[in-house]
């Protein structure tokens, strides 16, 4: 079955970073997409990253909201993806999910981003 776990979330002041990690099973990896959500406590889940898979390997796409802060990867012999968080923002403040879609939406359970001064 798909399975998600993140790890890397944490305590951070502002303007200090955060590597997240998702490890990924159950599904051929390097051929899907993979995506970082958050959400803020009391807000919509937010979609905030793209990593391309299969045919779009290599193609990224961020949310205005984090596009020249945070950067994505992956690694397909590991099954895994990467955000690299830097400049870190209170409003960053959130859980962060790694996503996939296959025939539907799975997430990992999220880790705690909390960016306090």
């Amino acid at each position: 079955q798909v399975q998600l776990v993140e790890s890397g979330g944490g305590l951070v002041q502002p303007g200090g970073s955060l590597n997240l990690s998702c490890t990924a099973s159950g599904f051929p990896f390097s051929s899907y997409t993979m995506m970082w959500d958050r959400q803020a406590q009391g807000g919509k889940r937010e979609l905030i990253a793209h990593i391309g898979g299969g045919s779009n390997t290599g193609r990224i796409v961020y949310a205005d909201s984090v596009r020249g802060r945070f950067t994505a990867s992956r690694d397909n012999a590991k099954n895994m993806v990467f955000l690299q968080m830097n400049d870190l923002k209170p409003e960053d403040t959130a859980v962060y999910y790694c996503r996939v879609y296959i025939q539907r939406d799975y997430w990992g359970q999220g880790t705690q981003v909390t960016v306090f001064s």
